[in-house]
């Protein structure tokens, strides 16, 4: 999750501040105001291209990928139990 937020030209200015934050969390780079660049540590960026690397599908690819029914399904003969209210 990024907290942080630096324009460029802040992000140019105190870059060494952006370095030492990122180690702690990631930083978001505005240029005019738009999202540009997230700076974030080796060791983050490390986990998550090792994570890239074993093709593990991301959650939104696996709730994609559950089988499609087109909202029918079968449906089973019973009374439903008095909850006893």
């Amino acid at each position: 999750m990024v907290r942080a937020t630096w324009s460029l030209q802040d992000a140019k200015n105190r870059f060494s501040a952006v370095v030492e934050a990122a180690r702690r969390e990631p930083q978001l780079v505005t240029k005019h105001g738009r999202p540009t660049v997230v700076v974030v540590g080796a060791d983050e960026y490390d986990r998550l291209k090792a994570i890239e690397a074993t093709g593990r599908k991301s959650f939104i690819e696996h709730l994609l990928d559950m089988p499609q029914d087109d909202g029918e399904f079968e449906r089973l003969d019973f009374e439903p139990r008095d909850p006893g209210f």
